[in-house]
């Protein structure tokens, strides 16, 4: 068989002679199922080095995704074990997204919403950097960020605070300096959510999610993006569980079930608009293939086989690894994935390897544990909480004319662990002097001898919600009270450390912050400025009115 892998020298890759060489002899080394084991990037979990070895030895998987414990130093050694088992140097990928998304080992850093709203492209590059390094020094090379969706239709729960905002341009500055950072230091970017997300208020996670936006708009918007980040020498894409029905019937205009196929599943998005009409060279890596984007539009089994098929590269995540390995390997024989596209697909996960040097050095930097990186993340986070507005002159907060605090909040809600956490700042407001009341939520509201009250919400952008959304019912307790607003006869502030958007179910607020993330680093910050000790930002990422005129009163 004869290789051709001249695209190889070109961006992003970027090859030289001695990096197509080792492509091509790793390549001709591999069986036809270790071949196909490339093409699959899995989860890894779990502290038992001794299974995890053995899976990988059997699996021999082209990358993992790894989900870290708070044992920096442990996990570096646990990848390092990993990587001495792999016959192929593996793709080590994380979601570098900052807030309850920082590494649990590293330095917790804001998300991108929060960054956006600084706005300060020297502090996303300070911040990217930070991350990268900490990734890098426990073997990750291999990020699933930035992100490229747009805050467009506020009621999507999946974009909010992981994307940098509703402003394209604002979306461009940052996510470029976030790829020249990390892979600056080794670090392979990854844009996403191929096509573009952030018109549909549906999740892909549950249902495959629509781009609306005609061709004309699509090119305007997301078609710039992608083209400005591949232009930058971004090294992947990832395709996700979106259609893009425009660019179809743009093709076809008598197209019907083809137009709303998942990109991760259609060769029209991933070969001919970006791979054709955009020029992408790199690799493309599906979205999570168990996400019910795609597991609502075909079998587990028959969707590996059509994710290769359709123009990815890589396939991210199996519930049955070997199971698929041997189903895509099975499709090559049967045509169901043309020889062509097989060879094309491993040689770029084989290049993309080799483009970050572990073809010949797969050894980590130092751990590093950066003391100073922890002032530099406070900053970050004390810059970014943007007030909305503050209608009656409520703040700063003053213990004398405050003191009794009603504190109405449902938590944080942390979905993937099905869980909810106490907010710390009515604990840090009670070491200030005030008198903290905490409403049982789902109990009927009571503000009788109370002096302000104080709404909490810590959602940030969460994966199968569904709908983010102020649930009057559940926060004041029973049917009448839900029809009450405390604010026409008390000082209220209502602050989300999440979704940037409660206006639009609560307009009449008088007083209404944005401070992005739960981290307890924000709540710190945000105390700061609730006490009149720091200024608010007055900047916004997105906006915060979510269209309803009513809002700014």
């Amino acid at each position: 068989m004869q290789l051709i892998l001249n695209h190889l020298t070109k961006a992003p890759f970027d090859l030289d002679r001695e990096a197509v060489a080792w492509v091509e002899r790793m390549f001709r080394t591999l069986d036809e199922t270790a071949r196909a084991a490339q093409l699959f990037n899995l989860n890894s979990r779990g502290t038992d080095r001794q299974t995890e070895i053995a899976r990988i030895r059997h699996l021999k998987p082209g990358g993992i995704t790894r989900f870290f414990n708070a044992d920096g130093a442990g996990e570096r050694e646990h990848m390092a074990a990993l990587q001495a088992e792999a016959n192929v140097p593996m793709l080590v990928s994380a979601d570098l997204e900052g807030s309850r998304m920082s590494l649990p080992f590293g330095t917790a850093v804001p998300n991108p919403l929060a960054l956006a709203a600084v706005d300060d492209v020297s502090l996303t590059e300070a911040i990217s950097d930070l991350m990268a390094r900490e990734a890098r020094s426990v073997g990750i090379n291999w990020s699933f960020t930035p992100v490229l969706d747009i805050n467009a239709a506020f009621r999507s729960p999946i974009v909010a605070t992981r994307g940098f905002g509703s402003d394209p341009a604002l979306i461009e500055r940052h996510a470029l300096a976030q790829i020249r950072v990390f892979q600056r230091l080794g670090l392979a970017a990854t844009v996403k959510h191929w096509p573009g997300e952030g018109y549909d208020e549906r999740d892909q996670h549950l249902v495959t999610t629509i781009n609306p936006l005609s061709m004309k708009e699509w090119r305007a918007s997301f078609g710039k993006l992608y083209k400005a980040a591949i232009d930058q020498g971004v090294k992947s894409v990832m395709s996700a569980h979106i259609a893009l029905p425009a660019y179809i019937f743009e093709r076809d205009v008598q197209a019907e079930e083809e137009a709303y196929l998942p990109a991760s599943v259609s060769k029209a998005l991933n070969l001919d608009l970006l791979r054709g009409e955009l020029g992408f060279n790199g690799l493309i890596v599906s979205d999570a293939s168990e996400m019910a984007g795609l597991s609502s539009v075909m079998p587990a089994r028959e969707a590996k086989v059509e994710i290769i098929a359709s123009g990815c590269d890589m396939v991210l995540f199996s519930s049955d690894p070997e199971m698929e390995i041997a189903a895509v390997r099975d499709a090559v024989h049967d045509g169901r994935i043309t020889a062509e596209r097989f060879v094309d697909a491993v040689t770029r996960v084989l290049a993309l390897k080799a483009s970050l040097g572990l073809h010949q050095d797969v050894r980590m930097p130092a751990y590093i544990v950066d003391r100073a990186a922890k002032k530099m993340a406070e900053d970050a986070f004390a810059r970014a909480p943007t007030l909305v507005k503050d209608r009656h002159a409520t703040l700063p907060l003053d213990p004398a004319k405050h003191r009794r605090i009603l504190v109405v909040s449902g938590g944080i809600v942390e979905p993937m662990r099905s869980a909810r956490l106490d907010f710390e700042l009515p604990t840090m407001l009670e070491n200030e002097g005030f008198a903290i009341t905490l409403h049982r939520y789902g109990t009927p509201l009571d503000t009788e001898g109370q002096d302000l009250v104080l709404y909490l919400f810590g959602e940030e952008t969460l994966l199968t919600r569904g709908r983010i959304f102020l649930d009057w019912l559940s926060l004041h307790g029973d049917f009448r009270a839900a029809m009450k607003r405390p604010w026409t006869g008390l000082p209220t502030v209502m602050i989300s450390f999440g979704f940037p958007y409660y206006l639009y179910d609560a307009p009449r607020m008088p007083a209404y912050i944005n401070a992005y993330s739960t981290h307890e680093a924000m709540q710190k910050a945000v105390l700061e400025a609730l006490m009149g000790r720091t200024p608010w930002n007055r900047k916004s990422p997105i906006d915060p009115y979510a269209g309803a005129p009513d809002a700014r009163f």
